[in-house]
């Protein structure tokens, strides 16, 4: 699979930038960069964005993302990713996200998904038979490092994947997550 992605904080900063649904914490905006590289997948037939997500307790998770809006919490997030010179300790802003098939389908994610409470995405993400739920099933007889989704993982199973189509029972506000291995499913 080609790789012309983006850095995952962009289209972080994107979706937070398009999305005036809600204000989004650290597990919306994860389900909804997810989604988001999931349909992107579907159509383009390429990643939306490098690196990679993780099989984690409340659903996939970017770790570059994680990382960059770990100061969070679970609250709504306020601020944008920046970038850090390694060099000198500085940082700047981030470039803006151009691409305008990337803008299209996070559009579309947040259209169909932005209006889900963080419950609600977790309980999608955790679809059976979803990319998430393959990796926490073989985690639990098997040890994996990371716990990695792989997008050739999120391609095949995307297509079937669960749609927004319905309002779900609201399962309750969620804390920090934090990766399956960490709560001995590793």
């Amino acid at each position: 699979m080609q790789d012309n992605s983006h850095d995952p904080r962009i289209v972080a900063n994107a979706i937070l930038e398009r999305n005036n649904l809600r204000p989004i914490t650290q597990i919306s905006l994860q389900k909804l960069l997810y989604f988001a590289h999931g349909i992107f997948l579907q159509r383009y037939k390429k990643p939306l964005v490098s690196g990679y997500f993780e099989a984690w307790t409340y659903g996939p998770v970017h770790p570059a993302v994680y990382s960059s809006f770990r100061s969070a919490g679970n609250r709504p997030i306020d601020f944008r990713a920046m970038q850090k010179d390694l060099r000198t300790g500085d940082t700047k802003e981030l470039p803006e996200l151009k691409d305008i098939e990337a803008l299209r389908i996070i559009n579309h994610a947040i259209a169909a998904f932005g209006d889900l409470t963080p419950a609600q995405l977790v309980q999608l993400s955790h679809a059976s038979g979803g990319p998430w739920d393959k990796v926490s099933k073989r985690a639990q007889s098997e040890k994996m490092l990371g716990l990695r989704i792989s997008n050739e993982l999120i391609s095949s199973c995307f297509q079937y994947h669960k749609v927004s189509s319905c309002k779900f029972v609201d399962l309750g506000d969620f804390g920090d997550d934090a990766p399956i291995a960490h709560h001995g499913l590793g």
